[in-house]
């Protein structure tokens, strides 16, 4: 598995950094036992306000071979700049104070609430991540399968792979994303903090809904958060692999050879941390070829995960498989 920069940090590592009181960390493990696929992103401060601004090369300068006594004309490469915006995901959670109270422990109390709304804050971040659209949500930010939603005539095609599902909504997809500095990363706005803030604002006057005052326990949330896809060659998706033929086992998808193809596409793995995203249904399927012998790319692995807790996970040629449950069985074909 690949390094990454000193520069290039998970949310462990903003969270550690920027709160040496522990409260966030705890926050951030929480989620990461959530969404695997925070044990991996990299998360980078933008450049604006409002996300980033990423410059892209487009196109190689011309290179000549040369005679002697004869000169060669001048090139250049050439760029194109991109915003990555920056959605803010947000929520308010009142709890009343007698209630809070009635079991004599509030701080425990309260920490039941405070989960529940993590985990809505997780799957919703994990969702948009994947599924992001600003064209149906202007409030979102664009994701994975928007930027990797066409193959016909798309110029990231050969980074997709068609698995020939049905036209119907009842695929899935398979991503692998190399996370890095210079490949994919996670953005939060210019001088704001990574990740999910949790806020307890105390106990406060509020008022119901036929505007009655009563007392109550407000924490706010709130995750301001973006996704830049530097290079796409850094992502492949394996899409339109229908769930029916998997869980029938019925003629299903070659995954281990479109897995290992999906590697194929990538430049250069050692440029960032590789990790392939499936949902629960895949990762089961693939747990189950490697439970055959003869498939030697796949294999299971224990140790500690970056909070130190044990985990285990298969993984393919060495990069780690992670289940987002959040990742669709109901895809519709793309072409």
């Amino acid at each position: 598995m690949a390094t990454l920069s000193t520069g290039a940090l998970t949310l462990a590592d903003w969270a550690k950094r920027l709160d040496p009181d522990g409260k966030v960390p705890v926050v951030a493990e929480l989620l990461s036992q959530s969404n695997e696929v925070l044990e991996d992103a990299v998360f980078k401060e933008g450049n604006l306000p409002t996300g980033h601004r990423v410059t892209i090369r487009t196109g190689l300068p011309s290179v000549y071979w040369r005679s002697l006594n004869q000169g060669v004309p001048s090139s250049k490469s050439t760029t194109a700049q991109v915003d990555e915006s920056v959605g803010m995901l947000e929520a308010y959670s009142r709890v009343d104070k007698d209630l809070a109270e009635l079991n004599g422990n509030t701080g425990e109390f309260r920490l039941s609430e405070d989960s529940a709304f993590l985990e809505a804050m997780n799957q919703t971040q994990a969702q948009t991540l994947f599924y992001g659209n600003p064209a149906t949500d202007p409030r979102q930010y664009l994701g994975l399968a928007a930027r990797f939603g066409t193959i016909s005539g798309a110029s990231n095609a050969q980074n997709i792979l068609n698995a020939t599902g049905s036209g119907g909504a009842t695929n899935t997809s398979i991503w692998l994303v190399v996370w890095g500095d210079n490949t994919v990363f996670c953005t939060f706005p210019k001088g704001s903090k990574a990740g999910l803030l949790h806020e307890d604002m105390g106990q406060l006057t509020v008022y119901d809904s036929a505007q009655n005052p009563y007392q109550a326990f407000q924490t706010h949330y709130q995750w301001k958060n973006g996704l830049v896809v530097k290079d796409w060659r850094y992502v492949v998706r394996i899409a339109n692999i229908s769930v029916s033929a998997l869980t029938s086992n019925s003629s299903p998808a070659d995954l281990i050879a479109f897995m290992s193809r999906a590697l194929d596409r990538i430049p250069n793995l050692a440029n960032g941390r590789a990790a392939f995203y499936m949902n629960r249904t895949v990762y089961s399927f693939l747990r189950l070829q490697a439970l055959n012998k003869s498939n030697y790319a796949l294999s299971i692995e224990k140790g500690l995960n970056q909070f130190g807790t044990p985990s285990s996970w298969l993984n393919f040629e060495g990069v780690p498989l992670r289940r987002v449950d959040q990742i669709l069985s109901t895809e519709t074909q793309i072409s």
